[in-house]
């Protein structure tokens, strides 16, 4: 590993970068390295790296990746030398307008009950009623969730960003159940040996209970929580809090708006408790929600 890639990877790591990005990047800044190999990639020209780049969108580049290498090569000539910031402009391909897989309400009922074991079912009722994301539900601790105030905290998502977000009545109920029978120790779903539950047994729990219902959408368990924000919106809820609760990116007059009226979302219903789902009704002891 050269100096550069060294340095490089420290400084992701040192800024707090979450794994993904530390990987996707230095894949990025290895391709870039390696195609000047025997060159100083500190005295390179910005002739040298439009030339670069615009060899790697001859490939046929997606949109995303596009903006991913830019972005990788910025860092290292920003971040890590202190340079000044440069624009590299340009021909990119045109981001994709796709529109997100949404089931309807009486999709997700069916898809639910299709699921019986009771951990499968409950982290589905997770991510749909609190709109998570899968590496958030993996993630989730059994301190996370606050029965009092009828709310989840979702800790360090996607920016190293910290939520709240609704807490379902009937997720709850399922919930207090399940840790009856399960006693998870730290993580809320966890594996074999105790470790946070893997993403991969949620997709397969996800397409297996697909398969089941008949539902002929090209749906991934994402597409539970893009229901959530749609359910959410059906019914009449703002759209701000929508992005409030989703932890989406918004423009800052939007975020000021989101955090003078953040007051008033706790007082919203999360759309699970909306549906008609038949749970049997359990005496609990002394639960930690």
């Amino acid at each position: 590993m050269s100096n550069e890639l060294s340095e490089y990877n420290r400084l992701l790591r040192l800024k707090n970068y979450s794994l993904n990005t530390i990987n996707s990047y230095g894949h990025c800044f290895e391709k870039f390295l390696n195609n000047f190999k025997g060159k100083e990639i500190d005295k390179l020209t910005k002739e040298d790296i439009t030339d670069f780049l615009y060899q790697e969108y001859q490939k046929g580049l997606s949109y995303g990746y596009q903006n991913q290498i830019i972005n990788a090569i910025k860092f290292y000539y920003e971040k890590v030398l202190g340079k000044n910031k440069d624009f590299y402009n340009l021909p990119r391909a045109k981001r994709p307008q796709k529109l997100p897989t949404v089931l309807s309400e009486e999709e997700v009922i069916n898809l639910i009950s299709k699921t019986t074991n009771l951990k499968h079912k409950c982290v589905l009722y997770l991510i749909y009623s609190a709109g998570l994301r899968i590496s958030e539900a993996v993630r989730m601790k059994i301190s996370d969730i606050d029965s009092s105030r009828n709310i989840i905290s979702v800790k360090g998502s996607k920016g190293k960003k910290d939520r709240t977000t609704l807490l379902s009545q009937k997720l709850l109920t399922l919930l207090r159940e399940y840790y009856i029978k399960y006693r998870p120790k730290e993580y809320l779903f966890e594996g074999e040996s105790g470790n946070q539950y893997s993403v991969k047994s949620i997709q397969n729990t996800f397409n297996k209970a697909l398969e089941r219902s008949g539902i002929r959408k090209k749906a991934t368990v994402h597409s539970l929580r893009h229901s959530f924000a749609t359910h959410l919106l059906e019914h009449g809820t703002n759209l701000r809090y929508i992005q409030e609760l989703l932890g989406h990116e918004s423009s800052k007059t939007t975020e000021i708006y989101t955090h003078i009226t953040k007051k008033g979302m706790y007082n919203i219903i999360s759309p699970l408790d909306n549906l008609q789902v038949q749970d049997k009704n359990t005496t609990y002891g002394v639960l930690p929600f």
